[in-house]
């Protein structure tokens, strides 16, 4: 059994450590502000939640589960869309030209 639960723990390593590969890498890649701010909200939060899950699986697995990477995993997914959402607004009131224009409508009716 504790093989498995270490081959386990070593896939959810690398697949949050691929998933915060890739977050940073659109960080850094990609062209504008609103663009760059899913690098870190998307990917690299998936990426922490994976390394998180890891280390508490690793915890139980050892016989001594801690509650505190499942407060970190909860702290980091309920702040992590709040902050790109304020980030957002932030950057929308500093320049209301990246605004987008409203949808046209369909019937012709304005």
């Amino acid at each position: 059994m504790s093989a498995i639960v270490e081959y386990l723990v070593c896939a959810m390593l690398l697949l949050g450590g691929g998933f915060a590969l890739v977050g940073s890498w659109g960080m850094a890649k990609l062209g504008d502000f609103y663009m760059r701010l899913h690098g870190p909200t998307k990917a690299s939060t998936l990426g922490v939640g994976g390394v998180l899950l890891a280390a508490m699986l690793w915890q139980a697995m050892q016989g001594a589960p801690s509650l505190r990477e499942l407060l970190i995993t909860a702290f980091l997914f309920l702040t992590a869309p709040v902050s790109a959402h304020l980030l957002a607004k932030a950057a929308l009131a500093l320049d209301p030209s990246a605004r987008p224009d409203p949808p046209a409508p369909r019937d012709g009716k304005a």
